[in-house]
């Protein structure tokens, strides 16, 4: 392996040991009572070091669905129309619980949704992040206004469509139980808006 690819590995794991000491101090005493130093001194680099990695304390937090910022741009460059391929996305994320789609019951997935929607900053840092994916899934749509128009539909979509599945199972329904009801939702979702989205976007 190359040097490049050494540093490369050896920073994402610097990422993973930081963002997952972090989240576990989170959960343990609350985001608010955990202070950056204490996650750098528990992750034993400096907090200098720290803040190179992680500009800011939220991202802590939302480094573990980082990764997935551009995703829905991607997915809608695989050649098939838009809607379609993000209703696939969608409905194979279920199948395979993927913990994006909210359904999911294993208890490590419900501490982190637990902390990320009930910390008020992380809720406003994941905003941004999710203005950031619909910019970049507007790009991919084509960048002008219609573009921009249906990407944020479709963002919206799918957020809500995550938080009503993790909403059923935080109130206590297994994650098998809400499969079915979680499937016609984004169906009929994905329908409506390949019904009505403008442009390209919506074939």
């Amino acid at each position: 392996m190359s040097e490049i690819g050494l540093r490369a590995r050896k920073k994402q794991r610097m990422y993973r040991t930081v963002s997952d000491t972090a989240i576990r101090l989170f959960l343990e005493k609350g985001f608010d009572a955990v202070s950056v130093a204490e996650v750098a001194a528990a992750a034993e680099i400096s907090k200098p070091t720290l803040f190179r990695y992680f500009p800011a304390k939220e991202d802590l937090v939302l480094y573990r669905i980082a990764d997935h910022e551009d995703e829905a741009a991607r997915v809608v460059r695989q050649g098939a129309s838009p809607v379609e391929a993000l209703r696939r996305h969608f409905l194979d994320g279920l199948e395979r619980r993927d913990p994006l789609t909210g359904l999911n019951d294993e208890p490590e997935v419900l501490a982190f949704h637990s902390l990320l929607y009930g910390t008020p900053a992380l809720v406003a840092r994941l905003y941004a992040y999710l203005e950031r994916s619909e910019a970049a899934l507007a790009q991919a749509l084509g960048g002008d206004l219609d573009a921009r128009l249906a990407a944020g539909q479709i963002v919206a979509v799918q957020r809500i469509l995550a938080q009503e599945n993790w909403r059923r199972i935080a109130g206590g329904e297994r994650a098998a139980d809400v499969k079915a009801a979680a499937v016609a939702a984004a169906e009929r979702a994905f329908d409506l808006l390949e019904a009505g989205l403008p442009g390209p976007a919506g074939r």
